[in-house]
């Protein structure tokens, strides 16, 4: 079995190495290509990543390339996870949209928007090249906004799930609380990727989570930097995402009196790599959990795992709503439980949403057909619409500020402006 990882150079693929060479029964990898451009941080990232494999005893080769095509060949799955414009993109996306008194976030509201302005079009040459390589390999997307770059994907015919770690998170943390091994607790997990909420939590078939609020509703709101009577009256667990629209003016107040995260997380990568760079090493270091991305490994290896071997498990991922979510289109990307199979990920049935969720959805739905439409076809009128479908804008003067700051922060990685 062959795995290339797109953006190979990132400071996250320790964690994927780490995850690979502990599972790797479950996921038998033979070959594993890194690649990226930034050719010095990949021989970094590249040197630890065979050091951590050596280390664990595991057979397989690890190599790493700047040439795409050739990292891609023959490969079974590629997994993606790169950052267009690297955290100096992601520091403009956190800090603009501040200006206009609106949330400064990569993923969701106005830099949501530049990030994936500038991903979908650099994504979708990727999937084709992987394509005309290799027309049956799987395409794993862990790169932000995971739910439009997903949505372009499948648009376009591509062999493609989408992934988040949020899921396996919770998953994570409620089994811990718990008391009880991971594999143990199922979740009820429904929405859009970053905005999802966690409706039942299922060990044995029983839902624990009533019990499990009344006893650790204080830690787990804690968690989620939300307060405990927010989270009991909703009876549910939203995603620590939802703060940003559950408590937006707050979110921003706060925002405003410190570093963005973008710069808290340059500093952490550029002391990642040099300690990749020390040959002594041959472990993912302890600050790479300050880094982001907690349980990605597992999320990969259990998602690509079924898809390679055909096993029809339940995994939480991003895929077409197909009517699953009957108020949305069928074209919609939804994050979901899902039967993985070789075929790709059919979602389980769900419950009827909530109004109190369904509307917030199906909002944000028509946001992101929207703006995947501003980053297929470009144009300052489209952007514009997308900031005004946004329930984190939705007025005029906020809109037109904002598309004329997105375009000019990000005009360097925009064919059309």
């Amino acid at each position: 079995m062959k795995l290339a990882v797109v953006g190979g150079g990132s400071t996250y693929t320790p964690e994927l190495i780490d995850g690979f060479a502990r599972l790797r029964d479950t996921l038998p990898v033979e070959e594993l290509v890194l690649v990226d451009p930034a050719a010095d941080r990949l021989e970094l990232v590249g040197g630890l990543a065979r050091r951590i494999f050596a280390k664990q005893g595991h057979p397989g080769a690890i190599s790493w390339t700047g040439d795409l095509d050739a990292g891609v060949d023959g490969a079974d799955a590629v997994l993606l996870q790169l950052r267009v414009g690297g955290q100096a993109a992601r520091n403009q996306d956190e800090t603009w949209p501040l200006e206009c008194g609106c949330v400064g976030q990569e993923t969701t509201g106005a830099g949501g928007l530049a990030k994936a302005l500038r991903t979908v079009p650099v994504v979708l040459d990727i999937a084709e090249r992987v394509r005309r390589r290799n027309p049956g390999a799987w395409i794993v997307d862990f790169t932000n906004p995971v739910g439009i770059v997903t949505r372009a994907l499948l648009t376009a015919g591509h062999r493609a799930v989408g992934l988040c770690n949020v899921a396996i998170g919770f998953q994570r943390k409620f089994a811990r609380l718990l008391g009880v091994a991971p594999g143990e607790v199922t979740l009820e997990h429904v929405g859009l990727n970053h905005l999802t909420w966690e409706r039942a939590v299922r060990v044995g078939g029983e839902d624990v989570l009533p019990g499990l609020l009344a006893e650790h509703g204080e830690a787990i709101a804690e968690d989620l930097r939300m307060p405990r009577t927010l989270v009991d009256r909703l009876g549910v667990v939203p995603s620590y995402y939802l703060r940003y629209y559950y408590q937006h003016d707050a979110v921003v107040r706060e925002l405003r009196t410190k570093p963005s995260r973008a710069a808290e997380v340059a500093a952490i990568e550029r002391e990642l790599l040099e300690r990749y760079g020390d040959p002594a090493l041959d472990e993912k270091p302890e600050l790479l959990s300050r880094r982001g991305g907690a349980f990605y490994s597992e999320a990969a290896v259990d998602l690509t795992s079924s898809l390679l071997g055909d096993t029809g498990e339940v995994r939480i991922v991003n895929t077409l709503n197909g009517g699953t979510l009957p108020f949305l289109p069928d074209d919609a990307v939804i994050e979901v439980p899902a039967a993985v199979t070789a075929q790709g990920a059919k979602p389980l049935p769900v419950r009827p949403l909530e109004p109190l969720f369904a509307g917030l959805v199906a909002n944000v739905t028509a946001y992101e057909h929207l703006a995947l439409e501003a980053a297929l076809k470009g144009g300052r009128e489209r952007v514009f619409q997308a900031l005004l479908s946004h329930p984190l804008i939705g007025q005029i003067a906020y809109a037109e500020k904002l598309t004329d700051d997105l375009i000019a922060h990000n005009r360097e990685h925009l064919a059309w402006a």
